[in-house]
């Protein structure tokens, strides 16, 4: 019986969708895991996006979630230059086809088989041969017509029909060969109908785990999964060569047999002539390990796991770097917005607060691009986790580390990292495990500026968690036991302060702590008796009408008027209620929210597990949500969100990358002398808002036509303004010129401007 993958595919026209020029893609490139080639490109792919280059005008071009590269994690891809398409796998079994006018098909058939674990459709390998590319998946293989962008036959190879791991295929001299993980190398002759009949395929190697197979020279080589490559003929396996690593890709291109090792690459020609052995030292100083590599005219392309994809030509081994710009990691975990760059950390810590120890270093993105400063350069610290900028010095700059204590920068140059060792008995603490004697572990995290210049922060897991590093530099430190005993084996989210020094901090035990050393050391709690929905809660923020808005695991509370803190013992936390198709609903019921941010309209943005949502200053309409399905965030989970309060520009951090939205809404100006609308005129077919930029705080905006009759009125919540064009919002007014009367709340300052509507 033949089994078909289902023809499924969706047509993503990236040319076509018009949101796309509102959006800025941000990928690392840095960790290729697979390169392909025409006669004059080369293509490589990182997990979350790709790039290719020109052989001859050397012109750069970059394909991510911007353009409709929606990668789930990106594992293999080939370039067909018969039919001029780049087809990319994913580690979900989603192919996406590149074509030659640059749209991008999605192709679901393995994403969508039911018959298909979702945990074995990762693709491995594409070969291409006859106009077919043979897909090597984690169940075997899936053919896929070049021609006509669609699936044909699966190939269950098992020995009894079942779905086994293939890592690579290949064909010599009509027979299908494919290097399978616990069941050998199996093999089918291409010319039998019945292919797909498992009892069609013999063994070439009855078992092993092989990792490659290739036709080169006429002849079978092999891999499995140590440092040797093998000849195989007959069934039988000789010992070809040997290289000084575990062997990591090996492929036949343009004449030549690659041997990708972690730290050196062999390059044969076809008569088996040791052309070249490149090891690390040749192409750079720094620390990385190969992934594979390609060869195009002569000119060498190696990829590596952490610093990209170098080039050389083959007879002069003089390496160059040619990744894009980008940051050090796709996954970023925290960002930070100051005036003139953008911080990012790639750390952090899970769900649990467990912390991520990887060797991850930061980076700072200005107008002059990325500056990176690497894991070598940080002392050791690990699992960096939060920002905090000078406000009064934006070249010093402090990051917390969720394992190692406090990093301080100045003029992009590390300069210490604070710890339990160097900073006095009222400064950092590790924490104590009794299970490991002598376990270091000092979790900073929660960096926040008062308005006096003193750097507060958490230290968790300890008896006292909150810690200041006061302007003149001197430390102290502050005990929760008197608020509960429970709070000393804690962790927390990010803090906010507000414009009474008032500290509010997230807990993972113990909902929110409010605590105001000017008060006498005054703490309040908001737990769940108070009306959050749990506990466990991740992050805060103060929106421009002194509310504060919570985010847990489990959904959003507001405090209505952070000044009741001063006079009052007890707060209460209550939900958003909205109208929803008639019926009463809690905003964000039961949303895991990572992030809150406010922008100059008091609208907020808010992260979650399940998109970014956009929501009016009362919560009472959602403006936006952006999810990876309708916009081009290429994942769900947001992790962080800042925004450009000069420009609107808003960067949401994810674990699959960073994309910007250019928003609209701008910080509160000190004086209306730079007022400005747009669009202006507002032309036919034009179905946005006119946003008037510029403004002061609590400005009154009125909105009249030619004549004087008032259309629309409203106050400012910071730097902006929209106006839908409509009259009170009930009917769109007709073209002609309205006038726009500004006034500041005490009417020292007025502006006019004029807007033209043309319907």
């Amino acid at each position: 019986m033949k089994r078909f993958l289902p023809i499924l595919f969706i047509f993503n026209f990236c040319t076509l969708v018009a949101q796309n020029q509102m959006w800025r893609s941000f990928f690392s490139y840095n960790n290729i895991v697979d390169i392909s080639q025409s006669g004059n490109r080369v293509y490589a792919a990182s997990e979350s996006a790709m790039f290719s280059q020109s052989l001859t005008t050397s012109e750069l071009k970059t394909i991510t979630s911007v353009d409709g590269l929606k990668a789930e994690t990106i594992t293999a891809i080939h370039h067909s230059s018969v039919y001029n398409k780049t087809l990319v796998g994913n580690d979900n079994g989603l192919l996406f086809v590149i074509n030659a006018d640059n749209t991008i098909l999605s192709v679901v058939g393995i994403l969508q088989e039911t018959n298909i674990p979702s945990n074995k459709k990762k693709i491995n390998h594409i070969y291409e041969y006859e106009g077919k590319a043979y897909i090597s998946c984690d169940f075997g293989i899936a053919v896929f017509n070049l021609s006509n962008s669609e699936f044909g036959d699966t190939y269950y190879i098992g020995t009894a029909g079942e779905q086994i791991p293939v890592m690579q295929s290949t064909v010599l001299n009509g027979t299908l060969y494919a290097a399978t993980i616990g069941y050998g190398i199996r093999k089918g002759q291409l010319g039998n109908p019945n292919l797909n009949d498992f009892t069609q395929w013999d063994n070439e190697i009855s078992s092993g785990n092989w990792q490659n197979v290739i036709s080169f020279n006429n002849q079978l080589y092999a891999t499995d999964g140590s440092n040797i490559v093998y000849t195989i003929q007959a069934g039988t396996t000789t010992f070809f060569t040997q290289v000084s690593s575990t062997i990591t890709d090996l492929r036949d291109v343009n004449g030549f047999m690659l041997i990708t090792s972690l730290n050196r690459i062999d390059i044969y020609n076809n008569q088996l002539i040791l052309l070249s052995q490149i090891n690390k030292a040749n192409v750079s100083d720094e620390n990385f390990n190969f992934t594979c590599a390609s060869i195009i005219n002569n000119e060498v392309f190696i990829g590596t796991n952490t610093k990209g994809l170098f080039t050389a030509q083959l007879n002069s081994l003089s390496f160059q770097n040619i990744t894009p710009d980008g940051p050090l990691r796709s996954s970023i975990f925290s960002l930070e917005k100051t005036p003139n760059s953008l911080w990012a950390v790639y750390g952090g810590y899970n769900y649990q607060y467990v912390p991520d120890v990887s060797e991850f270093g930061l980076s700072k993105f200005s107008t002059e691009g990325w500056l990176h400063i690497p894991y070598e350069d940080v002392f050791g610290a690990r699992s960096l986790s939060d920002i905090a900028v000078n406000p009064n010095n934006e070249n010093e700059v402090y990051i917390g580390s969720y394992h190692s204590g406090l990093l301080k920068i100045e003029n992009d140059e590390t300069v210490i990292l604070y710890d339990q060792n160097n900073t006095g008995e009222n400064g950092l603490e590790t924490l104590v495990d009794s299970r490991y004697p002598g376990y270091i572990s000092v979790r900073i995290n929660s960096l926040a500026y008062d308005k006096n210049g003193n750097l507060w922060m958490t230290n968790s897991l300890i008896d006292k968690p909150l810690k200041v590093l006061k302007s003149n530099g001197q430390w102290q430190s502050y005990s929760f036991l008197e608020v509960s005993e429970s709070i000393k084996q804690n962790n927390y989210g990010k803090m906010v302060i507000d414009k009474n020094g008032t500290k509010w901090i997230p807990s993972e035990k113990n909902g929110i702590i409010a605590f105001n050393e000017t008060l006498g050391n005054k703490f309040i709690v908001i737990s769940e008796d108070s009306g959050l929905p749990t506990y466990n809660s991740r992050c805060v923020a103060v929106d421009n009408r002194n509310q504060l808005w919570i985010g847990t695991v489990n959904g959003l509370r507001v405090v209505s008027g952070i000044d009741r803190f001063l006079t009052e013992t007890e707060l209460t936390a209550n939900p958003v209620i909205i109208m929803e198709e008639g019926l009463a609903q809690e905003l964000m019921y039961g949303q895991v929210i990572n992030t809150i941010v406010v922008d100059g309209a008091n609208n907020k943005w808010i992260g979650t597990s399940a998109g970014a949502f956009l929501v009016s200053p009362d919560g009472q309409r959602t403006i936006f949500h952006f999810t990876k399905q309708n916009s081009p965030l290429p994942s769900n989970v947001i992790y962080d969100i800042e925004i450009d309060a000069a420009t609107g520009e808003v960067f949401f951090a994810t674990d699959k990358g960073m994309v910007s939205y250019q928003g609209t809404s701008t910080k509160a100006s000190g004086d209306l002398n730079n007022v400005y609308v747009f669009p202006n005129p507002v032309r036919p077919g034009f179905d946005g808002d006119v946003n008037i930029s510029g403004l002061v705080d609590k400005a009154n905006i009125k909105i009249t036509d030619i004549e004087g009759n008032l259309v629309y009125e409203t106050t400012s919540e910071g730097g902006t303004v929209l106006w839908d064009t409509r009259a009170f919002g009930r009917y769109k007014v007709a073209s002609g010129v309205y006038m726009i009367f500004i006034a500041s709340e005490d009417g020292t300052e007025t502006k006019v401007k004029k807007v033209m509507i043309v319907r």
